[in-house]
This record gives structure tokens, sequence and C-alpha cells, in this order.
């Protein structure tokens, strides 16, 4: 058998069902037996929202995706990619390819190592130097991308390799389970739980995995605990939950953070040091429980005092199955911050002001989309407003970034979304500069006959940077920019455009677009002017008075 069609045949054996990316000459063998497989080749405008489009497919099933570039230029551009998934923790296999390694008639024409370049941003990186390593390079590539902590790994295969002919077959997959944590590990968790006053639990992003959504809501349920999320844990525990406390979106100064404060033990499950802290350990303070697939990542503000090192949904079972509510412990601190919480999220959520006031655009999106819709946010000033204010009730039905935190990814998630997902809504939430980084795969959606909506919150700059420099006492410099006329823009890749010129058009508009098959979008004005005095000012000035 060709290599190529091994290589093919490999894939197929690991249940890929779909490879993004843009083919090049290098490639035109692995092309051919990717023509005549099971697999389809989604085609797109760049590298690297194949790349985005892999890693979603990733995140959303826990199986890898699959993306492919030519060498080169081709590879480079997969580069902001791999770091999307590496840090975020997504399955993702790269295959790139490479001039003939054995005998080559190009000097070094485009030509750069990749497989150095992928070193630092992979799990596992491999130029194929025969055919008959294809199959184990294939097999492991995927155990290590799956593998916790998920992530990223890249496969180059030469053109000359391509082409050998090799006997051997596809290695299965073999059948494993994770390690579990030990028995006294867990013990000095139930014994340090039951002993605190007023325990807390949070939830970060490495606990949003299907079966641990399931064994901490009944954690939380058996027990009557309070609990918050970190941006990527959003959605593990339905966040209409009485008992959930919000989202740790800021650092510190949010009304989660005096619940945190007061709190004498936190149970932090998932916890990834990729995100921004969501809260700062001291000396001497509240003792904190980690518990993760992995033992914690000390450093400044966050060095745990016990550690359950091992599968993670196994652990909760094992403590959920030893730990009964205790007496002693006292959740009414945390109750009255949830109030002051509840009424504070309200504010905003109508007001009339045109551009929209942000909490408005949350509220006006939250009230248009079912409870299993997706929306794939990009990165931008609107991710702060859209992760403390937007509730999600199922896992994974917020995806955003707040590892990497690119920008560009939101438009190509969301196409990635609606392929695993067809049945259900699919919203892309975009700032103007994040939207036009990739905007041409709005094409891509079109081709594919897809039924998504992308929202476009306009505000003609690089509107997070300017809050910061705003709140630096810097002068706005270099933060403005023009914009094409979207709708106009839209048509003319044969997608369906539509501008918002009041704030009671919102609603409606985006209630139309899910109803009416065809990929829309949507232009709207933002009104950032209110970032400083809430963010800042108002939020830490209310929460300080619990």
């Amino acid at each position: 058998m060709k290599a190529s069609d091994l290589f093919v045949k490999a894939l197929e054996a690991e249940g890929i069902h779909y490879v993004f990316g843009i083919p090049g000459e290098e490639n035109l063998d692995f092309l051919e037996s990717l023509r005549s497989s099971t697999i389809k080749l989604v085609l797109t405008r760049h590298e690297q929202s194949a790349a985005f489009m892999a890693a979603t497919i990733g995140r959303l099933t826990g199986k890898t995706g699959v993306c492919l570039s030519t060498l080169g230029p081709g590879a480079t551009n997969l580069v902001t990619g791999a770091a999307y998934a590496q840090l975020g923790g997504m399955p993702m296999l790269m295959i790139t390819g490479q001039k003939p390694i054995k005998t080559s008639k190009q000097g070094h024409f485009q030509i750069v190592d990749v497989v150095d370049m992928m070193r630092p941003l992979t799990k596992y990186t491999k130029q194929i130097v025969s055919a008959d390593n294809i199959s184990a390079h294939v097999r492991e590539a995927f155990r290590l991308a799956e593998e916790e902590r998920p992530g990223a790994v890249h496969l180059e295969l030469p053109e000359d390799i391509a082409i050998e002919e090799t006997d051997m077959l596809p290695i299965p997959a073999s059948r494993h389970r994770r390690p579990i944590a030990d028995d006294k590990s867990i013990q000095w968790a139930v014994d340090a739980i039951k002993a605190a006053k007023s325990p807390l639990l949070m939830i970060g992003a490495g606990a949003n995995r299907k079966r641990t959504c399931r064994v901490l809501r009944e954690f939380v349920d058996k027990i009557c605990i309070p609990f918050f999320t970190t941006q990527m844990g959003k959605g593990v525990i339905d966040e209409s939950h009485p008992l959930w406390l919000g989202n740790a979106t800021l650092s510190d100064g949010d009304f989660v953070h005096r619940a945190i404060e007061h709190a004498d033990l936190i149970i932090n499950v998932g916890h990834d040091v990729i995100e921004k802290p969501p809260f700062f350990m001291r000396p001497h303070g509240r003792t904190v429980i980690h518990i993760n697939f992995s033992s914690a990542e000390v450093d400044a503000v966050y060095f745990p005092q016990i550690e359950v090192i091992g599968d993670v949904p196994h652990t909760i079972w094992r403590i959920n199955e030893l730990i009964t509510p205790q007496p002693h412990w006292d959740f009414s601190y945390f109750l009255m911050v949830k109030e002051h919480l509840e009424a504070h999220l309200s504010l905003g959520a109508d007001d009339p002001r045109f551009p929209m006031y942000p909490v408005r655009v949350v509220a006006d999106v939250y009230r248009s989309m079912a409870k299993d819709s997706i929306l794939c946010l990009d990165n931008g000033m609107y991710k702060i407003w859209f992760a403390r204010y937007y509730r999600t009730h199922l896992p994974n039905t917020m995806l955003l970034d707040n590892a990497l935190a690119t920008m560009g990814a939101g438009l190509p998630s969301a196409i990635a979304a609606k392929i695993v997902h067809p049945e259900r809504q699919v919203l892309a939430i975009c700032g103007d500069g994040g939207f036009m980084m990739n905007s041409q795969e709005l094409e891509t959606a079109v081709r594919l006959g897809l039924h998504l909506v992308v929202l476009i919150v306009r505000d003609n700059a690089f509107g997070m940077i300017q809050w910061k420099q705003a709140h630096m006492h810097f002068p706005n410099f270099g933060m403005d920019l023009s914009n094409p006329d979207f709708v106009a823009y839209a048509n003319s890749y044969g997608a369906i455009g539509h501008r918002i010129e009041a704030a009671d058009q919102l609603t409606p508009c985006i209630q139309h677009c899910l109803a009416t098959p065809g990929v829309h979008v949507i232009d709207l004005p933002i009104d950032y002017s209110d970032n400083d005095r809430v963010l800042n000012n108002e939020i830490q000035t209310l929460s300080a008075q619990i």
C-alpha cells in the first residue's frame, strides 16, 4: 500500500470524519488518498482558520481534530492555531507537507524546520522518515493529543515518503483508564472539607469534561455547597443553579471575590494556570484543595495545601461517597453575596441607548438563544461582558478563549461548532478587529451551506486595549480603525447582511436570523464608554459594601 494511503487509513481508524485546511503540491499524494476515503476535506481560506476549526472539533468532542497545510508558509500559518489548542487543552493534529528528504532538486526553497518550530507549541512533533513508521507515529500522536492534559500534536509527511510502499496496517487504539487518586489523599480532602466552616467550590477549565459535569452537579446538590467558575469553566454546572455565585471574570474586586475572601477552604476542581488567576492566594490564608488530572503548577499566587491527583470524575465521585453535609457549615454570607450579584447583573439589561450598552447586548442575546445554543466568542472587550453577565446552562455552550486569548478564532470556531452540532443554534460574537482577521471564512461557511449567525460588535477600534490604555491614564493612540460596510461585505460572499440602527432591533433581528437558513452577519455598533466606570470602579465599590 502507498504510504499516503496508510496515513489516511490510520486517520479513519482513529474515527476522523473531517480534515480542515489548504493543501499544496507537497500534499498531493496525501490529497489523492483522502479523495477516495470516508474523510471529508473542508477547504478553508487560511491555514490559521483550519487550525481553529480542528481545535474546536477537539474541544467539543474530546477527540482529536485534524488540519492540513503544505510546507513553509502554510505550516507557519498554523502556529497560532497550535498555541490556541495547546494552551486551551484542545486535542488537535496538524499534518504538514515537506520537500523530499532523500533527494531534492530545489535547494532550500520554502524550507523551514517545521518540526523544531512546532516543538515548544505541541505535545509531540515528528517528521516521518519511513512509510513503515506511519502507523506508530499516528497512533502515538492521537494518544498524546487526547491524554490529559489534551493539546496539539504535529506530523510532517515529506513528498518522497508519501509515495513509498509499505505492508504495514493502522495500529488500533488501546483500551485504558486514567490513573485514579489514592485513598489517602481523597480522605485528606474529605476531612478538610468537613472541618471547614465555610467551604466554597471553584470550577476551572480542567473540569470542562463530559463525565466531570455530571458528578460535580451531584456533589453540589448533595452537600449544597455554593460554587463559582472561571471563564473556561462556564457551563460545567447550570448557571441558573441557586448556589451559583458568578464567574471570576475579573481577577479580584468582584462580588464573587467577597465570597472567596470569606471562605476558609476552597475546593479547586480543574485549576489551570493558563487562565488568569481567578483569585490570589496568600501565605497563612485559606486552605485550597487542588483536584485535577495533574499536580499543581505552583506560582506566587497559587500554592495549594492539599492535592488530589488523578481522574477528576472518579475523585469527585469518591469524595461524594464519603462526605455528608455538616451542621456547622455556614453559607449565609455566600448567599447574601449572590443576592447582591444578581441585583448588579440585572443593571442595564434594558438600557435603550444606541450605540448599544454591552449589558443590553448580552441580555438580548441571552433572551434570543435556546439553552443548548453555542456561542463562539472571538477575543475583545465584549468577552469580559459576556463571561460575567451571560448565563450558560450546559458545558461547552460558550466557547471563549481565556488561554492564548487570540483574536480571529470566533468565526472559524462557529463553523466547526455547526459541523459538530448541525441541530443547534450557533452564534459567533466578534469584535470588528477580530472578525476582520479571518472574515474570509464567510465564504467557507456559505460554501458548506451552514446556517449560522455572526454578530459583529463594532466600536471601530481595538476596544480592549483602548480600555487598558485609558485605565493607565494614557491618551488614546494607535487604537482607532475604519471598517468596510459589513452588510455589503457579507452580501458579497453570498451571506446575508443586517444592520442594527436602534437598540430594540437587535432581539428581533437575531431571532429572524436563527429562524432563517443561511449565513447571517449582523453589524451592531456598541458603546464602550462605561468600561472603566463599571468594571474598574462600580463593581469594586458596590461589592466592598457587603
